[in-house]
């Protein structure tokens, strides 16, 4: 029997791996699809680079700050050394009675990890130096986000406190979405995008793409949380994966009425951004809710995602594809909602939620600004205004992802 468990924990564990790992096609794919064809080689050289960065960071010196280890009697940071230090028996006893392995734990954590970058990317897309993104996504991917992780999943002060977040809500979707707001605001807004006018409307290049990218996204994110569950318990992964994809449906729906409601129109990338923000929304919380509550916190999400797209233009705050909106707006609500739905609401525990989103904050905010005023004080962050007219793949990348027909853009 103990073979068998560990045997199906291990499989299990393995497909979910896989699973988000398709999650950054996902993000590739929405991301170009929301932007305009000349920065598309930009784009996926970027996504790319976060998958190489996020793997090869986390390995040297991330894995060991997210889990210093069983000796680790810290608060704010620990380190097991460089490299990946495995246990003497090869298995994970963290986890399921050490029922499945440790390198199995460990992919499945470093999948994770880029995907703090990868929101960043999209927030930036379009006239953001790619050096700089380099630079900053390998301390940010192999530092920032570990400590943040280790506060909680690695036996830290949030996990003393009972902040509680099951995928994160918090420790990967808002530790990305405040960066993104800090490097936004440094970066400023793309041309054309805010003018006397008011606010100009720089569309995608093709919402067929972007809408296969949420698609994979939500097929990706039952491997995001089914498999936070660290094994194969059928009762708490079969919950898991059930609240994961209503919630994804009705973020989809509140997007949808509220968006019809405000802008009297029926906005396509307003409700793949509504369904990723349902998904983003339950992942704090996927295996404490019922049907009906994630059912009413995906939809909230979903709506919060269109009065949060507006805010963010009212802020001038250029976000190309969403980002904030979905990955710190909905984190922020999917952690918050913790303490207001589910097997552990409570006053308690709300003000515990937001406690420890507050800290994840000044945390984040801090460190993503030293590292970028760095970054924009020494090489700079932002391309030259005739490469960000003329298109970031000609002039970065020297080549064009359509190179057989020419698009008329501005």
């Amino acid at each position: 029997m103990n073979d068998a468990i560990f045997t199906v924990n291990n499989l299990w564990m393995m497909i979910c791996i896989a699973l988000v790992f398709v999650m950054h096609l996902g993000f590739s794919l929405l991301e170009i699809g929301l932007t305009r064809s000349k920065n598309t080689i930009n784009i996926l050289f970027k996504n790319v680079m976060v998958v190489i960065i996020g793997l090869l960071s986390y390995t040297i010196i991330g894995f060991s700050l997210m889990y210093p280890g069983d000796d680790f009697s810290g608060w704010f940071i620990g380190f097991n050394g460089l490299g990946v230090n495995i246990p003497e028996n090869g298995l994970t006893a963290e986890y399921a009675n050490g029922q499945y392995t440790f390198w199995t734990d460990f992919l499945f954590q470093a999948m994770f990890a880029a995907t703090a970058a990868t929101i960043v990317s999209g927030a930036v897309a379009e006239r953001m130096k790619l050096s700089a993104f380099v630079i900053f996504s390998i301390i940010y991917v192999g530092i920032i986000y570990p400590i943040v992780g280790m506060w909680k999943w690695g036996g830290g002060f949030l996990e003393s406190m009972g902040f509680y977040d099951f995928a994160g809500s918090t420790l990967v979707h808002s530790v990305g979405g405040w960066a993104a707001v800090v490097a936004v605001w440094l970066l400023g807004p793309r041309i054309g995008k805010f003018t006397k006018r008011g606010i100009g409307i720089i569309a995608g290049h093709n919402m067929p793409l972007a809408a296969a990218g949420v698609f994979l996204l939500w097929f990706g994110w039952f491997g995001f949380n089914g498999g936070s569950v660290l094994s194969a318990n059928p009762a708490a992964t079969s919950l898991t994966l059930v609240t994961t994809c209503l919630a994804a449906a009705a973020g989809g729906l509140g997007a949808a009425i509220v968006g019809l409601i405000k802008f009297k129109e029926n906005d396509l990338s307003m409700v793949l951004n509504g369904i990723l923000g349902g998904l983003v929304g339950i992942t704090a919380g996927a295996d404490q809710m019922n049907v009906t509550d994630a059912i009413i916190i995906g939809f909230i999400a979903g709506s919060i995602v269109v009065f949060a797209v507006s805010l963010i233009d009212k802020l001038k705050l250029d976000d190309p594809v969403g980002a904030i909106s979905v990955h710190l707006v909905c984190g922020i609500w999917g952690t918050l909602a913790v303490g207001l739905f589910g097997n552990l609401a409570g006053v308690s525990q709300f003000f515990t939620q937001l406690a420890g989103v507050a800290i994840v904050a000044v945390f984040c905010l801090l460190t993503s600004f030293i590292i970028l005023i760095i970054l924009k004080k020494t090489i700079g962050l932002r391309v030259s205004k005739i490469e960000e007219v003329e298109g970031l793949d000609m002039h970065e990348h020297g080549m064009s992802a359509y190179a057989d027909f020419r698009i008329n853009e501005h």
